[in-house]
């Protein structure tokens, strides 16, 4: 049990098929650890036993808890108030034992300020104290190191691959046919209506890509959506439509974008959280803010830009020595 793997996964369980994506390119970055090994998964997004289990110390309970490395997955997994009622890691002080010396990969924290001694305490138990954690900000990197622990801003693992050779096959003018994400708002933003409307102006084809799960109802709410094609909440059906040819992407889903970017496709994210936000700031994504879309979009979408993603190539290469490859 020593040389098996556990990986705490956000794409169990979630709304969110983007969470799938971080998940596939998490496992590609790790295959050097996991090829030889057997590996386990248990969810992030709820809660991964029962603390009865815990408290019974369950066959089961210890064959998770010896494994040899235990990851957290990416995604926005650290927030700062545990005692929410919605947590993005579904742990607490009853059932995390099992999950002591857990490494980060590509992690985010929230943006809020406010924090307590519970949620600090609980990291504390939790995170690993003897290997370096991966975060994909340097606000999450401040946060991780607050609690005494060590952090390298190795940006998000879904763009580990995106070194400047690769960048360099992205195209760098306008495609004829464009995939666009929506992520749905209580009400119909007029930035969004924009968006659509300035695709279909200046595009052949326009795809619609159901990322979460209540995107469809937000999109079908919209004017001037006759013509334009709907893909299914998959994957699947997205990886489809970015191996084929001339196509570009711009939606404000950042992995979708990321997911486009790792086939080759120009794409452009439009901000509309802290999340892009940060990681533009560290990695130099192609992006506008959702407020300029009116102002910017079209004459974006029509000049010739390259994608110069800066990755942090040598942190991420120290992060994986710590491992052996």
């Amino acid at each position: 049990m020593k040389d098996n793997i556990l990986l705490l996964d956000p794409s169990i369980a979630s709304s969110n098929v983007g969470d799938e994506i971080i998940m596939e390119c998490v496992m590609k970055e790790l295959q050097p650890i996991l090829r030889d090994r057997f590996v386990f998964r248990l969810p992030t997004h709820v809660s991964p036993f029962h603390w009865y289990q815990v408290w019974r110390n369950s066959f089961a309970v210890q064959k998770y808890a010896s494994c040899a490395f235990k990851f957290a997955c990416g995604s926005n997994l650290l927030i700062k108030d545990m005692l929410t009622h919605y947590p993005q890691w579904n742990i607490n002080v009853f059932n995390s034992r099992p999950l002591r010396n857990t490494i980060l990969v590509g992690v985010g924290a929230s943006s809020h300020d406010y924090t307590n001694k519970y949620t600090t305490s609980l990291y504390k138990k939790v995170l690993s104290h003897d290997y370096a954690h991966s975060v994909r900000d340097e606000r999450t990197k401040k946060y991780v190191e607050s609690l005494g622990l060590r952090a390298i801003n190795t940006g998000c693992a879904t763009m580990w691959m995106l070194t400047p050779e690769f960048c360099r096959s992205i195209p760098t003018k306008k495609a004829s046919r464009v995939v666009c994400t929506l992520t749905a708002n209580s009400t119909r933003l007029p930035s969004d209506q924009c968006l659509i409307d300035t695709l279909k102006k200046n595009y052949n084809e326009v795809y619609i890509w159901i990322q979460g799960d209540k995107d469809r109802a937000y999109f079908s709410g919209f004017n001037n959506i006759d013509g334009v094609g709907l893909l299914p909440p998959s994957k699947a059906a997205y990886e489809a439509l970015l191996n084929e040819p001339d196509i570009d992407y711009v939606g404000t889903r950042l992995h979708a974008g990321v997911y486009a970017m790792r086939h080759a496709k120009r794409s452009i994210i439009i901000v509309i959280d802290e999340r892009a936000r940060e990681i533009n700031n560290s990695n130099n994504l192609v992006c506008i803010e959702r407020d300029r879309v009116h102002y910017d979009l079209d004459e974006m979408i029509n000049s010739d830009f390259a994608t110069e993603i800066t990755m942090p190539l040598e942190r991420i290469s120290e992060w994986k020595a710590q491992f052996g490859y």
